[in-house]
């Protein structure tokens, strides 16, 4: 994999972006898949199995309005378990859309009557059809689930989940850590703050990620097991780390999710993991990378049933 040798092309070294430097970064981004055919689609096939619920509407300005939708049980009833499933937080992320998706309509009738599902396929409909991490202001919906977050994609998912925040037993965030992340991402990120970039390593394979609060290893490994059986889990660098992070357990990092305005921050469920499927691995499909993203729902949402007592 190349990594840039040069500064990112827009702004000055050393200089954060201004409104013009933003503007210029955001005419760069092109319209690559539609969200409409590609998400939206699937959600009108999922009506008959969901209660389909528009929790509010992006507004991009010249690229449009997207509205934005959760899947609800049916069958949601006051005192079972709850669960919520998030996916495309960074829209560029297509395992998580999709996974999400996936276990939406294969799965999720095995947890009918024993859990409510609260399922949000795609956070972030403006950066899933540029295959961006940002949205529109060059700023990323996974660091702005804190009070101070500046995302509108953010502040509707936390509208949404705000009337539930104490009912979640589980929250599942599913993403992707890329080639692009290294290639495009963390330098666009250094430029756009006015800090030097330096490379990194991208781990191949599946790991999750804990939140360093309260990082239920327990739990994170019942994830671990169940992707194993799909995919391969990505080993520690020669630091013993995975993206500058310590591996605390085999496939496992953790961050401090509240601090950093992460979305596995958004609710206070005791059971959160973060998934990261790795597509860029020659040894990885895209069939592969949903149906991992499937399985380390699964092993959560039985894992959690399991150890709600």
């Amino acid at each position: 994999m190349n990594t840039p040798t040069t500064f990112y092309p827009i702004g000055t070294p050393g200089q954060p972006w201004g409104a013009a430097e933003r503007a210029a970064w955001r005419a760069r981004q092109v319209k690559q898949r539609s969200y409409a055919d590609d998400v939206l689609t699937a959600i009108d096939r999922l009506r008959a199995q969901f209660d389909v619920q528009q929790y509010g509407e992006l507004d991009a300005g010249p690229d449009g309005r997207f509205p934005v939708f959760a899947l609800r049980s049916k069958d949601w009833r006051e005192g079972l378990p709850c669960a919520l499933v998030t996916g495309g937080v960074h829209g560029y992320e297509t395992s998580g859309v999709h996974g999400a998706l996936q276990f939406a309509e294969r799965h999720a009738g095995d947890y009918a009557g024993r859990m409510n599902l609260l399922i949000v396929p795609c956070v972030s409909p403006w950066a899933y059809e540029r295959i961006q991490r940002w949205n529109a202001e060059a700023i990323d919906p996974n660091r702005s689930f804190g009070d101070d977050g500046k995302a509108a994609e953010s502040a509707m998912l936390k509208a949404l989940v705000a009337p539930l925040k104490e009912a979640f037993l589980v929250h599942m965030d599913l993403h992707e850590t890329t080639d692009s992340d290294e290639g495009e991402f963390r330098p666009a990120k250094a430029a756009r703050d006015g800090q030097p970039f330096e490379p990194g390593e991208i781990p191949d394979g599946f790991y999750t990620v804990g939140d360093g609060e309260d990082p239920q290893p327990d739990f994170q490994q019942a994830i671990i097991a169940g992707v194993a059986k799909v995919t391969h889990i990505a080993p520690a660098d020669a630091k013993g780390e995975i993206i500058g992070s310590p591996v605390v357990a085999h496939g496992v990092i953790n961050y401090p999710c509240r601090e950093l305005g992460l979305c596995a921050s958004v609710t206070r469920a005791r059971f959160r993991s973060t998934t990261e499927v790795y597509p860029d691995s020659p040894r990885a499909s895209p069939e592969q990378c949903n149906a991992a993203q499937v399985a380390a729902v699964r092993a959560a949402l039985d894992y959690a049933l399991a150890h709600a007592g």
